[in-house]
């Protein structure tokens, strides 16, 4: 006991204040196979969070793993900036063959840095210089990350504090359903076409299909639709930010999909790296390319194991349609399941949104929200809170999450929603 305690002390004494997940789930964590954590005592937590999105194969997946551990046995190169790589020559023809060109999608891929909000400000930095123009439109309740740029066009009130810093060239707008009532865009386009309202025409708009940090708003199809056609309209860039609705957490590879956009740049991160590994992509229009050669550049640029799990991952799930197809009656059942919970306690107002494996039961607070994952946390499931307020329970499993686990997380979940709720 002196020992696992001295062991707390040090995460206490030493670590930055800064810390979040870990008090929420006060455990330290050991290992880890498929939809399953355990912590040091050997305890299993079933992973409803898959790092925020980023373990959409799961755990230390074995077929991943096993590419891995080839690899590096073989003296592979870790790291090589943007060196050309056979690692890097693999990734880049796997992501062609198997994703862009079956969805007719001609894009260039850039390295931008290992994570999304890298991934971010390349697609921010490439649509000012490629426009000449300085201002971009987010949505709110967006979240797009942490650096100042990326957290410019971010909704969330505290996050924007810490950047220290006037957040500028930036304007947001409604996101799909934020005004009750409001015909789609009428505001927006008002202020584009009058001279007098101050909004300058923007470089792009970037916008999330799935609002996963902002509380699983889902935008309809038709409001996407519209919204794409505004910017083709008035030669505005349309960026989609897919870091963590992208590589199938919605379904398609791309969240998009289901509306049949073709955005101007498009940023990937999280699950593109298959393994947990850092990755990010930002993918755009040929015609968009325009850098000058080092003119935005990084050292993490070229993880090859990255590329190498990411390679495997796209060969393994995207070859066919089985993943998606899975994907989508598993997140029906869960709406089924949320649905029912919401039923069943007619007192408290609750909503169930998202697509796909990206699930939201809204609740009318931060604090039963928090009491329901801390109560999911005793029964061994891991589940973390979104929207502005904290007042949506989240869920991510990985897309490889076995129809048992997934019944067994939201049994986990009705009970303890159940216990919150009395």
């Amino acid at each position: 006991m002196a020992l696992r305690n001295r062991y707390v002390d040090i995460f206490q004494t030493l670590e930055s204040d800064v810390r979040s997940y870990c008090r929420g789930w006060p455990a330290t964590f050991d290992r880890a196979v498929g939809s399953r954590l355990y912590d040091e005592s050997g305890r299993a937590y079933l992973d409803f969070f898959a790092g925020a999105g980023v373990l959409n194969y799961g755990h230390n997946n074995p077929v991943l793993k096993r590419a891995l551990i080839e690899y590096l046995e073989r003296d592979g190169i870790t790291h090589s900036l943007d060196m050309n790589t056979v690692a890097k020559r693999d990734f880049l023809q796997a992501l062609r063959d198997l994703v862009l060109r079956p969805r007719n999608l001609d894009y260039k891929v850039m390295f931008p840095g290992p994570a999304g909000a890298n991934a971010v400000e390349a697609a921010l930095k490439l649509a000012r210089k490629v426009t000449g123009r300085h201002s971009v439109v987010s949505f709110t309740n967006g979240f797009h990350g942490m650096t100042l740029g990326a957290l410019a066009v971010t909704g969330n009130s505290v996050k924007r504090a810490g950047a220290g810093v006037p957040l500028a060239h930036t304007a947001p707008m409604p996101y799909d359903g934020y005004l009750a009532n409001s015909p789609d865009f009428e505001l927006l386009t008002k202020l584009l076409d009058d001279r007098g309202s101050g909004l300058d025409l923007p470089a792009a708009f970037i916008v999330e299909t799935v609002q996963g940090e902002g509380g699983l708003n889902t935008a309809r199809i038709e409001w996407l639709q519209e919204l794409a056609e505004l910017c083709r309209r008035r030669d505005i860039l349309l960026i989609v930010d897919d870091v963590q609705m992208g590589c199938g957490r919605t379904g398609p590879f791309f969240s998009f999909e289901i509306a049949g956009l073709r955005p101007d740049i498009v940023c990937l991160s999280k699950a593109i790296g298959g393994y947990g590994l850092p990755l990010a992509l930002t993918l755009f229009r040929p015609e968009l390319d325009i850098w000058t050669p080092g003119e935005h550049n990084g050292t993490f640029r070229g993880i090859n194991p990255a590329f190498v799990a990411a390679a495997e991952a796209l060969r393994t799930y995207w070859r066919d349609d089985n993943l998606e197809k899975s994907t989508v009656a598993k997140g029906e059942q869960a709406e089924r399941v949320l649905a029912d919970v919401a039923a069943a306690h007619p007192g408290i107002p609750m909503q169930v949104r998202g697509r796909g494996l990206a699930r939201g039961l809204v609740l009318p607070s931060g604090d039963l929200a928090e009491r329901v994952c801390r109560n999911a946390f005793e029964r061994g499931l891991l589940l973390e809170t979104s929207g502005p307020e904290g007042e949506v329970v989240k869920l991510l499993p990985p897309l490889t999450v076995t129809d048992d686990e997934l019944d067994e997380g939201l049994s986990l979940l009705e009970e303890s929603v159940k216990e919150a709720s009395r």
